[in-house]
């Protein structure tokens, strides 16, 4: 899957864009604040309706204008499938697919799977157990249909077990059903994701014999709750505690990938170079499975790749990419840094487009360069 062509109106400083990429590589160049990072944004408005900088709407409204618009064709050319996006400074946003609208942002997001490499991305070590459980779930979500009603179900059912439990008075009849559904719901989101965490697992083997990292790096499912209980048991012996706290302290919506060196948190014992090219190598093995699951192709954003990598892993992350064949776009600040990695390193077809002040112009790539 991939993008084939782009239209943005009044994203950020992106006042009027019209480009058709290249289903390979797409390479985005230009000063700091000219508009690289606005473009990627967009790519993911098309398909998740917000930034991936922020959840905040207004930012991304040019200021002198009362709506952004991003409309993109996912597929082959003119065959491809239209995808429009509109959000309003009032609130008001309309979200459409072969122009009709989608029921939810989860049916917006299918059309178009996306990986997003970026400074943020590197919080996957460093930053709280929601990070790494995200990441989890954006497989199973992508490759397990039955996972997001069941998500959204333990949900429900955890919001109303919380009210119940803040209440202080807790009625055994008005509980159980609760928890009933609760034990259900948590036992089908707890098999989905093991079985993409093994899957997963075994994708990344596959790349980490390639990394330049320390020894003894283990990465584990840690599933909400104490791995010598059921959920349902985990539940009955925390309850005492759940009414002092307040809040249901065990389940799917605790758990965590836990990611260590000999014993220790990656992020304290791995160098900053190391932590990156590990982030990078989980994204791209996401990918991977992804692909042998559904047979189809997600596509990568990669911004500021020289900023976060240094040459040697900038040729390791393009061999990576180039190896799984699908659409990227990626951001620099330099034209030659972005081409460097690339050069002599693949036959597919490479789009260069330069950003300055808002405009974009397609370079098509020469391929003698």
């Amino acid at each position: 899957m991939s993008v084939s062509r782009l239209v943005v109106h009044n994203l950020r400083n992106l006042t009027n864009v019209d480009i058709r990429p290249s289903p390979a590589v797409n390479l985005v160049y230009g000063k700091n604040g000219s508009g690289k990072t606005s473009l990627l944004e967009s790519v993911n408005l098309l398909t998740l309706g917000r930034s991936f900088r922020s959840h905040k709407i207004k930012p991304l409204i040019q200021e002198d204008r009362p709506v952004l618009t991003v409309f993109g064709r996912v597929g082959e050319g003119d065959a491809g499938v239209p995808l429009g996006v509109s959000r309003a400074r009032n609130g008001e946003s309309v979200f459409k697919a072969q122009g009709r609208p989608v029921e939810s942002l989860a049916e917006l997001a299918s059309y178009l799977p996306l990986q997003v490499i970026n400074a943020d991305a590197f919080s996957l070590l460093e930053g709280s157990p929601k990070v790494r459980r995200q990441f989890l779930d954006w497989l199973v979500f992508h490759v397990e249909p039955d996972f997001y009603p069941a998500w959204k179900a333990a949900q429900r059912c955890l919001k109303h077990r919380n009210t119940i439990l803040r209440r202080g008075r807790i009625s055994t009849p008005e509980m159980a059903p609760w928890n009933q559904e609760l034990i259900a719901q948590t036992e089908r989101i707890q098999a989905f994701r093991v079985a993409c965490f093994e899957r997963l697992m075994e994708s990344f083997s596959a790349l980490f014999g390639e990394l330049d990292l320390a020894q003894g790096l283990n990465l584990s499912l840690y599933r909400g709750w104490d791995k010598e209980l059921n959920f349902a048991q985990a539940l009955e012996s925390g309850t005492e505690r759940d009414i002092r706290q307040g809040f249901t302290g065990v389940g799917f919506h605790r758990a965590d990938i836990r990611i260590k060196v000999n014993g220790q948190n990656a992020a304290d014992i791995l160098s900053r170079g190391q932590q990156k090219l590990l982030v990078c190598a989980l994204k791209v093995a996401q990918g991977k499975v992804y692909e042998r699951i559904t047979n189809r192709k997600c596509v990568y954003l990669v911004d500021d790749l020289p900023a976060e990598l240094d040459k040697i892993h900038r040729l390791q992350l393009v061999s990576w990419l180039e190896a799984l064949g699908t659409q990227v776009f990626i951001t620099g600040v330099e034209r030659s840094a972005l081409l460097e990695p690339w050069l002599g390193n693949t036959r597919r077809e490479i789009k260069v487009f330069h950003v300055e002040r808002g405009e974009i112009t397609s370079e098509d790539y020469p391929s003698g360069e």
